[in-house]
């Protein structure tokens, strides 16, 4: 702290808070010191505690946990404990990525590109639970006249929904406290602000505060709260890191330019498993769920096609049949290109090195473009195989014998290793009707067959290769 902040105890002092981290420094630098990152200090003012006659002084003391007269120390198995009652939001695929429901009590943030539907999904889901669950949707951006032509439009039922046109939080929570609603959606925190700090909405400090208040009420009432956040031109949810530590879950909406479907992922989620995936629709009626995203994200094509493959990944508890695609073409540079959509490109180029060392086939002068169909974004190693095995029907202009599917992780001395949940993914695949798989020998039975489909283990990439061309 400077020199005349602490002459002047009663004035306010301005700090520089790191958005990615939250650390407090004194003045305005190019790069944090607690985080290393650069150019993330951003400037507001702080109030003193004693200004607001303690007041402030109280909020400061209670945690985001709850009150803040709850003994200090407890011997943990004296603590009392069930399972987390959970509410159905009426959506499906909605209620799958919050891990069976909405908890009492809970705060979810959901994030995600401007227009892709995190209001629409909200109010539909709002709307459904009304009848259990009387909510309150707080709208920052739109006057109300908006929010029901929405709904109109949509065509959703808004009996037992309460709507506020308002930002301060202040009166936000006083209505909530009179009319004791079961769920709040803040539409969005970043047009909130309190009057505790004198910065301007959106700013680190009044995203931080504001969150912080709504996190209180929520663990003392038991009120679940929504949080929708804005997401910045690097994709994540903008304002301090700090808000995604203080709620329950955080879920991103992802999707395509152009493409009606929309995937809901959960990237934190302290009721539920982490990185579990909602697949829906946009239509003229909203967000429609798809309760089988399989199908989606295969082909149309009847006849097999040089270049592709369908691989059996896995998001959180749901294994998916996903199409990727290869394109392998003589390159007209001297440094031939490696693009990549819907996986890394490092590992994409580590893999094109395997196949030339351990497979004996090299695409050092070719172009290579691999493209995972449906927008959807593949980061587990069981992508190795399909790729490799796209790659080269692509090459050869051959396309995979028909309905085989593939899966299986590459190691850099050739080897396939077996992943997770083998016997989940060759399930899977069997119940959309492919009669043959390639997977690593450690996930295949010993049987050599899932129902109607040959199932045949490899080792080595040579033998993998083989068996699929």
């Amino acid at each position: 702290m400077s020199k005349s902040a602490l002459k002047s105890p009663g004035k306010a002092r301005t700090a520089y808070v790191c958005s990615e981290c939250g650390a407090d420094h004194n003045k305005w630098q190019g790069q944090c010191g607690e985080c290393g990152g650069w150019n993330t200090l951003s400037e507001f003012v702080v109030e003193p505690a004693a200004k607001a006659g303690g007041s402030v002084a109280a909020s400061r003391r209670s945690s985001w946990a709850g009150k803040a007269d709850a003994p200090s120390v407890t011997a943990l198995k004296d603590v009392r404990h069930s399972e987390e009652a959970r509410v159905g939001t009426g959506i499906g695929e909605f209620d799958r990525v919050l891990g069976g429901g909405l908890v009492h009590g809970s705060v979810v943030l959901v994030g995600g590109d401007p227009g892709i539907g995190k209001s629409t999904l909200l109010l539909q889901a709002i709307s459904k639970m009304a009848q259990t669950l009387p909510g309150l949707y707080v709208t920052g951006e739109e006057s109300l006249a908006q929010v029901a032509g929405r709904a109109a439009r949509l065509g959703v039922p808004v009996d037992g929904v309460h709507a506020l046109a308002e930002t301060g939080v202040e009166r936000i929570l006083e209505h909530a406290v009179t009319m004791r609603p079961g769920l709040i959606v803040a539409d969005s925190v970043q047009t909130l602000w309190t009057e505790e700090l004198s910065a301007a909405p959106g700013s680190v400090s009044q995203v931080r505060e504001s969150a912080a208040r709504l996190v209180r009420y929520a663990k003392e009432t038991g009120t679940a709260v929504f949080l929708v956040g804005h997401v910045t031109k690097e994709g994540g949810i903008a304002g301090p890191r700090v808000l995604e530590h203080m709620v329950d879950a955080v879920l991103y909406f992802e999707g395509e330019s152009g493409s009606r479907f929309r995937v809901l992922r959960a990237f934190k989620n302290r009721f539920g498993a982490v990185n579990e995936l909602g697949v829906f629709a946009m239509g003229e009626k909203g967000l429609r769920e798809v309760p089988n995203p399989s199908a989606i994200f295969l082909s149309g094509s009847q006849s097999p096609q040089p270049g592709s493959c369908v691989m059996v990944t896995r998001e959180g508890t749901r294994p998916l049949l996903v199409e990727v695609q290869a394109l392998v073409d003589a390159s007209p540079l001297s440094n031939p290109r490696r693009v990549a959509v819907g996986m890394e490109g490092n590992r994409l180029a580590m893999l094109l090195a395997v196949l030339h060392r351990h497979g004996g086939i090299g695409v050092g002068d070719q172009d290579v473009f691999v493209n995972v169909v449906g927008g959807i974004r593949v980061q587990e190693t069981a992508a190795d195989l399909p790729v490799l095995l796209a790659v080269l029907s692509s090459l050869r202009d051959r396309p995979l014998v028909d309905r085989t599917v593939a899966f299986g992780e590459v190691g850099l001395s050739g080897e396939i290793r077996p992943v997770p949940n083998g016997e989940d993914r060759l399930k899977e695949a069997a119940t959309h009707g492919f009669k043959r798989a390639i997977v690593p020998k450690g996930n295949a039975p010993k049987s050599g067959r899932v129902g109607e489909m040959e199932v045949i283990g490899v080792e080595r990439l040579a033998d993998a290769l083989h068996a699929g061309t």
